[in-house]
């Protein structure tokens, strides 16, 4: 069953999962670094720079940067992809799928005590 806000309602919650998560203690991302973290986390794999630029529709270098700083905080690796060595394949890791279930907790705990 879809879930019916209103805008308000909607800018809110974003409001109130953006400021928990600058209240917390892990490791703020960039809207673009969640957006690529989330697509790596929910749609099924393999995942490679080139797939992701093109599903986000932006370049390979903007991947790139995302995959440097989400990798040097070990929610993703990237490894060279054993069939085609051009390609390099970007993994989940523990540490990324307990920040995304963690995520994804703080938005359910936010939408909760949203006003009706």
């Amino acid at each position: 069953m879809p879930i019916a806000l209103r805008p308000i309602q909607a800018l809110r919650l974003w409001q109130q999962v953006c400021l928990a998560e600058v209240r917390n203690d892990m490791p703020d991302l960039s809207e673009r670094q969640i957006a690529i973290l989330l697509t790596i986390y929910l749609d099924p794999p393999p995942h490679t720079v080139r797939g992701l630029a093109e599903r986000l529709k932006v370049t390979k270098p903007v991947i790139t940067r995302a995959l440097d700083t989400m990798g040097a905080l070990k929610l993703v690796s990237r490894h060279r992809d054993d069939h085609d060595r051009r390609n390099v394949l970007i993994r989940r890791t523990v540490e990324g799928a307990l920040f995304v279930e963690r995520f994804g907790d703080v938005i359910v705990a936010r939408a909760e005590e949203l006003p009706l």
